[in-house]
């Protein structure tokens, strides 16, 4: 990452994305047909909440800082990486959430 000087506030913004990540039923192969209706057991639901960092000039480059099982664990990171997204330079930001990603 490139060493730049300004507030990492001028080139991120941070957000929680909540994700499904319930597992879908496997279907079950045959030759004679095209395939099998899953079993009637229902998988368990999964959520995920990431908190992620979006670069303010290409929404589109978006970078995963932590992953929760919670959303109010969730939350509470994104509250504290709020406050470190106010106080530190972008490159001091970089370092701290993103070098090893």
């Amino acid at each position: 990452m490139d060493k730049i000087i300004g507030a990492a506030s001028e080139f991120y913004r941070l957000r929680v994305t909540r994700i499904d990540a319930t597992e879908e039923p496997a279907f079950e192969w045959r030759e004679d047909i095209l395939y099998r209706s899953p079993s009637a057991e229902l998988p368990e639901e999964r959520e995920e909440w990431v908190v992620e960092a979006v670069t303010l000039d290409d929404e589109e480059r978006v970078t995963s800082l932590a992953r929760f099982t919670d959303s109010d664990e969730a939350h509470e990171y994104l509250v504290s990486a709020a406050d470190d997204l106010d106080d530190l330079t972008k490159s001091q930001f970089e370092s701290a959430y993103m070098s090893d990603r």
